[in-house]
């Protein structure tokens, strides 16, 4: 990926432990391993995760951080909201809001990871400016 090509907007999630965040985010959520740094330990420094073209990084949280704030919430487009839904919820998940159809014409759902961080799926994809 070229610079241009590259992400421009990055959220970023920091963990008590990450490898479980990633753990979940993976195998869970379905997001991909792009590139994951590892401690001596083999806990988790850093890690990326892509999400259809765009990027999510975790890492741990360090004390005095300006990226250790506490919980967020994503939204992450998707082209079959109910499919993924079937997929999420087929294993042991927080579901914050079930299947809705948004008034704006999105259809979405929300869960809540471990350390409470709101990731919401849907259909909704702003107009380019």
């Amino acid at each position: 990926m070229t610079t241009t090509d590259a992400p421009s907007v990055i959220p970023t999630f920091t963990y008590d432990d990450p490898g479980a965040a990633v753990r979940y985010l993976v195998d869970v959520l379905g997001l991909a391993e792009s590139n994951v740094a590892r401690g001596d330990d083999g806990s988790v420094e850093h890690a990326e995760l892509s999400w259809a073209g765009g990027l999510v990084m975790v890492g741990p949280k360090t004390e005095g951080s300006p990226f250790s704030v506490g919980p967020s919430c994503t939204y992450l487009a998707l082209d079959d909201p109910d499919a993924h839904f079937e997929r999420v919820t087929a294993t042991e998940v927080d579901v914050v809001m079930g299947l809705t159809d948004q008034p704006y014409g999105s259809r979405e759902f929300a869960v809540r990871d471990a350390e409470g961080n709101i990731w919401c799926f849907g259909t909704y994809r702003p107009t380019a400016q």
